[in-house]
């Protein structure tokens, strides 16, 4: 899947979902594109090399995703505890999808107001 496709899905996930670039002001994270819903993040990877997309996930899924797909790894700067990297370039767009609806619905029903 490549970046912009990827973006159009997180967008259609709800009417609730927002996106934004909140690292502006670091000098390597300018270009890290954040997804949200009530207003916390389900989502992000840097624009500039669309390779690592991080995403929210159950604790006790994570180590059987990591032995079932070689694509899914540590994330990028949070807690591996709850969150998951996924390659882009490898992952397989339905894997891909799965892993970002379930990551949203986490943080949706969360924060759900």
């Amino acid at each position: 899947m490549n970046i912009e496709d990827y973006r159009e899905y997180c967008l259609s996930l709800g009417d609730d979902v927002e996106e934004k670039l909140p690292f502006t002001a670091f000098k390597y994270a300018g270009g890290v594109l954040v997804f949200y819903v009530c207003g916390h993040m389900f989502s992000f990877f840097d624009c500039d090399d669309f390779g690592i997309i991080t995403l929210k996930c159950q604790p006790d899924r994570i180590e059987e995703l990591k032995a079932q797909y070689a694509c899914v790894g540590k994330p990028f700067n949070l807690s591996p505890k709850y969150w998951i990297g996924v390659d882009a370039k490898t992952a397989q767009d339905h894997l891909l999808q799965a892993l970002t609806r379930n990551s949203y619905e986490i943080v949706k029903a969360k924060y759900k107001k």
